[in-house]
């Protein structure tokens, strides 16, 4: 059998906070990269909820090359092969699905499944799956909960990108926990942010959480 590709976490390094984005309009691909790029975010997650997702991946990809972008809510066959073809540095998913993860070995993808039980990391560890995505993250129990769910793992040297309830205020605590290698950050700019153009309230987000990075290390 052939596994994931486990060189997700050296394409993270330097890289440990993700921009999640949902971009509706291709115009406001590259500004946003930009933008976030001056408020020293370097890495990004464009998901596949609009039509143009693929379209602005394309135009970051040609215009801001220096931005890590990957491809998130990635949930079926046909969208991995979609995800590697426009050359996505990686992948995120949800969930953990057996079918997403085996086209994502064929594809020779970087990928993070989704998990929040014990059943989906042994699931993503049949792909020898080293990075993946806790979501949701501050809902399902927080930083806590992801400490007694990892225990039994913890020699294996796992790593977590958690998504979902994190923002300002919380956080530098998932930065500074071992067991996480990058969070993703919804908040930094949410979508009606990147609708109304907002370039400057985004940057002062993306600056504030390098300062909370910046106070892990």
């Amino acid at each position: 059998m052939k596994l994931l590709p486990n060189d997700l976490n050296g394409l993270l390094a330097g890289h440990s906070v993700i921009a999640v984005l949902v971009i509706d309009q291709i115009e406001d691909a590259v500004p946003l990269a930009e933008t976030l790029l001056e408020g020293g975010i370097t890495a990004m997650e464009l998901t596949l909820r609009t039509p143009i997702a693929l379209d602005a991946l394309h135009a970051i990809r040609d215009n801001v090359p220096e931005m890590l972008a990957g491809v998130g809510t990635v949930l079926t066959r046909g969208q991995v092969q979609q995800v590697k073809s426009a050359g996505a540095a990686f992948a995120v998913a949800p969930g953990m699905n057996r079918n997403v993860l085996d086209e994502a070995v064929k594809q020779n993808l970087p990928f993070a499944p989704g998990v929040v039980t014990p059943s989906d990391i042994e699931s993503a560890l049949e792909f020898d799956c080293r990075v993946m995505k806790f979501f949701p993250a501050v809902p399902s129990g927080g930083l806590g909960y992801l400490n007694s769910m990892t225990a039994p793992y913890n020699h294996l040297g796992l790593q977590f990108i958690p998504l979902g309830g994190l923002n300002e205020n919380n956080v530098q605590e998932w930065l500074e926990s071992p067991l996480v290698c990058a969070v993703g950050g919804s908040w930094i700019a949410p979508r009606e942010l990147i609708q109304a153009k907002d370039w400057a309230e985004i940057r002062r987000r993306a600056k504030a959480v390098g300062l909370a990075d910046a106070g892990t290390k």
